[in-house]
């Protein structure tokens, strides 16, 4: 299938490792052009330049803290304004803060909701001229079930599945989609999955066991969906959230 993604302009958040690496290297591959901010400098000029490589597209991208809203916005508003447009933008940063004291919740809140809701403000302009425009957000299953990340992080990846159905809704009629992506465990080098395995191998066992496939998911097996549901292929998807689990959550999505 041509996903039709071929010279579209994309933002990614949080594009130098695991899930938001593998979307930015799934739509430079199907040749987008891709922007991508993280917040070391060094990884995200290697990315960049690994991008463009792989691509053969236009690739940047800047060391961002997406927590911090006015310079998100700036540099996207930037990179809208220097490419001629945006069609796609893919909020993929989490603080992934599971701890129930204050200083969690207000990193959840400034990273995972307002880091998306800044992004999204910024790009509007851009994403309303846009022939393609796709918004998508990386939720999670912990938003869709108590487990043991019920807190702060279940509490904002839920209020993101909110939002952007309500965004879907409220934009549709100007042709711009809007879905989210909740992953199920994530397992790469590096990621918390690989942190708990080693620190906290119980809570790993217990986790891998819930999950009826017996293992858990790659971060591409992540990136493909996000770039089937963000991509002119899925012009009739909006206000979905595609769960993308291994058939590890039980509940039925209504």
């Amino acid at each position: 299938m041509d996903l039709q993604l071929k010279g579209l302009k994309t933002i990614v958040t949080g594009g130098t490792k695991g899930i938001g690496l593998a979307i930015a290297q799934t739509f430079a591959r199907e040749g987008a052009e891709v922007a991508i901010c993280a917040r070391d400098a060094q990884s995200v000029k290697t990315t960049a330049r690994a991008l463009a490589e792989l691509s053969g597209a236009r690739a940047e991208g800047a060391a961002i803290d997406v927590a911090d809203g006015a310079a998100l916005q700036e540099w996207v508003k930037s990179v809208g304004s220097r490419w001629g447009g945006l069609d796609i933008v893919v909020a993929n940063v989490s603080a992934l803060a599971i701890g129930n004291d204050i200083e969690s919740w207000r990193k959840e809140f400034e990273t995972d909701l307002l880091g998306t809701v800044n992004l999204i403000d910024a790009a509007m302009p851009f994403l309303e001229a846009s022939k393609a425009a796709s918004i998508v957000a990386i939720s999670s299953v912990s938003g869709r079930e108590i487990d043991f990340a019920a807190g702060p992080y279940g509490v904002f990846k839920a209020a993101l599945v909110h939002y952007i159905q309500g965004l879907a809704n409220q934009l549709a009629s100007k042709g711009i989609r809007a879905n989210t992506v909740s992953p199920g465990n994530v397992y790469f080098e590096g990621g918390v999955w690989d942190w708990i395995e080693h620190n906290d191998p119980a809570l790993y066992e217990r986790s891998l066991a819930l999950n009826p496939t017996g293992r858990m998911a790659k971060p591409q097996e992540i990136a493909n969906a996000v770039a089937f549901i963000a991509s002119p292929a899925a012009s009739f998807v909006s206000g979905t959230n595609f769960v993308v689990d291994g058939a590890l959550t039980r509940g039925v999505q209504l």
